[in-house]
């Protein structure tokens, strides 16, 4: 499991396990947000079998399936809604975290200036760049 802090409430991480649940609660997280459809690949983890561990270990979970390629801005604005929902620190975890990282970076687009979303996902290694454009529309229009 690669843990990728993004700020003191939000680390996300690709497709955990339900072995993972235990560390994800060992290192203090309350919350988990799942934004990877069930079936995108043979070996993934389905849903239900992480929503189980997770309750089992006291966690808030909740399922926001995104398919790759297909986010709206209305997605991201939803994460938001969702991670602010959830008690935390929050991890969000898809595939490679990549989704998860986009849909927080749309979820600040009113909240925090592109540059600073930009350069906090850069330091949790992903370069969100290619999308500073889309979070300065998405900011603008709301503004």
């Amino acid at each position: 499991m690669q843990v990728r802090r993004v700020s003191d409430e939000l680390a996300v991480s690709p497709q955990i396990s339900v072995a993972d649940v235990h560390e994800i609660a060992a290192q203090g997280f309350k919350g988990i947000v799942c934004n990877r459809p069930d079936g995108e690949s043979g070996d993934q983890t389905g849903y239900g079998e992480i929503e189980a561990a997770a309750r089992a270990k006291g966690l808030e979970i909740v399922w926001q399936p995104v398919i790759s390629g297909q986010m709206s801005d209305e997605e991201g604005v939803k994460f938001g809604e969702i991670v602010d929902g959830l008690p935390g620190p929050v991890l969000a975890y898809c595939r490679s975290g990549t989704r998860c990282i986009m849909l927080w970076a749309l979820s600040q687009a009113e909240k925090q200036p592109t540059a600073e979303i930009v350069r906090k996902a850069a330091a949790a290694g992903y370069d969100l760049s290619a999308l500073a454009p889309r979070i300065e529309h998405l900011a603008a229009s709301r503004g």
